[in-house]
């Protein structure tokens, strides 16, 4: 009986880690839970109940003993969809009966430990020119490249180093985008730069949180009103915050 409590323990253990893993990397919440559940029957645990929120997992395996559950709370999210991916992957090795608990879990563990798969400057980079690229989209002159490439640079820059003094998405995000203004309106001014709201909405797209209003919609569709509803708000104070950043600018022209 000890042995079968500890095994379910174990099972209980890799799920969580793996949703974990998922739901800060920016998995939806339907696929932590078909992940989880997976997972759980591959190890024998049929009968396994989840219930997944941005902020936190609950799951429980029922069986001849008392039901177990644990919880685990998400403070931060971020967004790597490699991580996501690769525990997909893992998931599919448990299933095919590939690995045991124990080196799920390693794996898990490990995976969770990895550090970012880009570093900073690299991110930095690629921020700023694909607010250039953006501004090119949007119509925007090629005389404009450069300054959209470098206001979406310093928003970026902006963002993760307020998001590290202030650790509250709204401030950062608010901070960053009246960065991305005043660099614009100073590029314009002297003649660096030439349309205005090309250059801002270039440079603000890095900001934009695509993938967290893909993910809400996804959510509501799959039936997580919750998950959904509650992501939906995060990127609409995210969209205000941005705006409110570039209307304090634009509103002293």
């Amino acid at each position: 009986m000890e042995k079968q409590l500890t095994y379910t323990y174990d099972v209980i253990q890799v799920c969580l880690l793996a949703g974990k893993v998922m739901l800060q990397n920016g998995g939806e919440t339907y696929r932590v839970e078909d992940t989880m559940r997976r997972i759980a029957q591959a190890y024998g645990a049929a009968n396994s109940n989840s219930y997944v929120t941005p902020t936190g997992i609950f799951f429980s395996v029922e069986g001849p003993e008392p039901s177990k559950t644990q919880l685990i709370r998400i403070i931060e999210r971020t967004t790597d969809l490699h991580k996501v991916t690769k525990v997909n992957s893992i998931s599919r090795k448990i299933s095919a009966g590939e690995l045991t608990i124990q080196e799920a879990y390693l794996e898990l563990e490990r995976l969770d430990n990895q550090s970012e798969r880009y570093t900073f400057p690299t991110q930095l980079v690629a921020a700023a020119i694909a607010s250039g690229c953006f501004l090119i989209m949007f119509q925007g002159s090629w005389d404009d490249f450069f300054p959209a490439v470098l206001a979406g640079g310093g928003g970026f820059f902006s963002v993760t180093w307020f998001n590290r003094l202030v650790p509250i998405k709204f401030f950062s995000e608010f901070l960053a985008s009246f960065v991305i203004g005043l660099l614009a309106v100073l590029f314009v001014y002297t003649g660096l730069g030439t349309e205005l709201d090309k250059i801002i909405i270039g440079s603000v797209m890095p900001l934009v949180p695509g993938l967290l209003i893909t993910n809400a919609v996804r959510d509501l569709m799959a039936g997580h009103l919750i998950s959904g509803l509650s992501k939906g708000a995060e990127a609409f104070l995210t969209a205000f915050a941005i705006g409110a950043g570039i209307a304090v600018v634009v509103s002293f022209l």
